[in-house]
């Protein structure tokens, strides 16, 4: 008796890491070439950093004490040589650390852009996956508030642009490091005297992070941040001059915007601004994008002292919006299907599909899936699945004429018919062929 056949255990991707399949693609390059294009309108150039950065870069960039580091990295040993790598859970110091060893500020300040996967130890839910993309801005070397006022405005701009509505915009400033140290001084003292109203986030953030917990979500802790020190009555007279330049322009320019005095940044490298664009569409967790300066990161990691500002949005969580608001768009047909039968006739099509190629046309050739000839019926279906304006059938008879038949899948044309029933339909010398299409197209 023969050994039954063991059964292969069928493999599925990580829980939240999830693939991007060609249905849904179309959704990503219309939101990629969007930001794309208004970008580059704004003079941003595109930087790539690698997806895996020493553990350092993290950890002195972001902050120890931050839920990032303490809890979200995904870090490891490499074998080869005991580095302490980490997947990257963010961009910015990543771009900050390229920027200075490739001292690309020699020259002056840089605006750069970049979009890509990021990683995060995260409880799977709507828009928010451990495996995540983002996009980003990094103005580096540059002080005044009109940058900060540039990255915010770029944002209503891409709404606007992709056509999204009830997206809002917070803003705070977060002073400089003294004023940020004597309101923290004053916060944990309240927060001490009130130390049995907070729940065990608050107590773990209390001494270490005490700003993260004015960010609560908690509704049992409300009325308490609400009634805590305002770092906004800490600030000197210069951040407030920035803060107030920044609210200007934003005036100026018809941004609505509130001040948020309990909106903060998770991370250790902000200073002065920062800002958050939110939304009641993704249930609780309705932030969209954040950003802010963080004067104090180049040098921090090393480089000489520049300011810099910067934002950085979930891809996954705009898409959620478009599809919300219907803007997914139509996936793209192909411009022809090259149907075909018989061995002479299949020499002849591939050598028509790359003629039609080179004369710019998108051109889907059929191939049989079994690998055996399929008949002219099952081929239109799938000429016509592929959403292709003309289908060019070559048969025998085709290539004994040295033509091909012309077929419109699409339009007016389409459905037009003789007094014999065929659809408008037309023989094609090869030569002419492309000649022939490109003006049907264009017509």
């Amino acid at each position: 008796m023969s050994e039954q056949k063991k059964k292969i255990e069928r493999l599925t991707g990580v829980k939240g890491m999830n693939d991007i399949l060609p249905a849904d693609a179309p959704l990503w390059e219309f939101f990629e070439a969007t930001v794309r294009s208004l970008l580059k309108s704004y003079g941003y150039q595109n930087i790539r950093t690698p997806i895996v950065e020493h553990t350092q870069l993290f950890t002195r960039g972001i902050g120890e004490v931050t839920d990032i580091v303490e809890k979200e990295m995904y870090s490891f040993t490499d074998a080869l040589n005991g580095e302490k790598l980490t997947l990257r859970p963010e961009n910015t110091a990543a771009v900050v650390r390229a920027s200075i060893e490739h001292n690309l500020l020699y020259d002056g300040p840089k605006r750069l852009w970049y979009v890509g996967p990021m990683f995060r130890h995260e409880r799977p839910q709507r828009g928010r996956y451990r495996q995540f993309h983002q996009v980003g801005v990094e103005a580096l070397g540059f002080a005044g508030p009109d940058a900060d006022a540039e990255i915010i405005m770029m944002c209503q701009r891409l709404w606007d642009d992709l056509g999204l509505t009830g997206i809002r915009l917070e803003i705070n400033s977060l002073g400089q490091a003294d004023e940020r140290a004597a309101h923290r001084r004053e916060l944990i003292a309240y927060l001490e005297q009130h130390a049995d109203r907070l729940d065990e986030d608050g107590k773990r953030r209390l001494h270490t992070n005490p700003l993260r917990v004015l960010d609560t979500k908690n509704p049992a802790m409300q009325e308490l941040v609400d009634n805590a020190p305002r770092l906004l009555d800490f600030l000197g007279e210069a951040s407030l001059a920035h803060f107030e330049g920044l609210q200007r322009l934003l005036r100026e320019n018809n941004i609505p915007h509130k001040i948020n005095p309990r909106l903060v940044r998770g991370l250790d490298y902000y200073n002065l601004t920062v800002f958050e664009w939110v939304t009641d569409q993704l249930g609780s967790q309705g932030t969209v994008a954040g950003g802010g300066r963080y004067d104090p990161l180049v040098e921090q990691l090393g480089g000489k002292p520049a300011p810099s500002c910067g934002w950085a949005m979930g891809v996954e969580r705009i898409l959620e919006l478009l599809k919300d608001a219907q803007r997914v768009p139509e996936p793209d047909g192909c411009d022809i299907y090259v149907v075909h039968q018989g061995e002479p006739a299949r020499i002849r099509a591939f050598i028509a599909a790359e003629r039609l190629r080179d004369a710019g046309l998108d051109v889907i050739l059929h191939c049989s899936a079994d690998g055996g000839p399929a008949s002219f019926k099952s081929q239109m279906k799938r000429a016509d699945a592929s959403g292709a304006a003309y289908a060019v059938i070559i048969g025998d008879d085709e290539v004994a004429a040295d033509n091909a038949t012309v077929k419109p899948l699409r339009g007016a044309q389409a459905g037009d018919a003789d007094a014999a029933g065929a659809s408008q339909q037309q023989s094609v010398a090869f030569d002419a062929l492309a000649e022939h299409l490109i003006e049907r197209m264009t017509a």
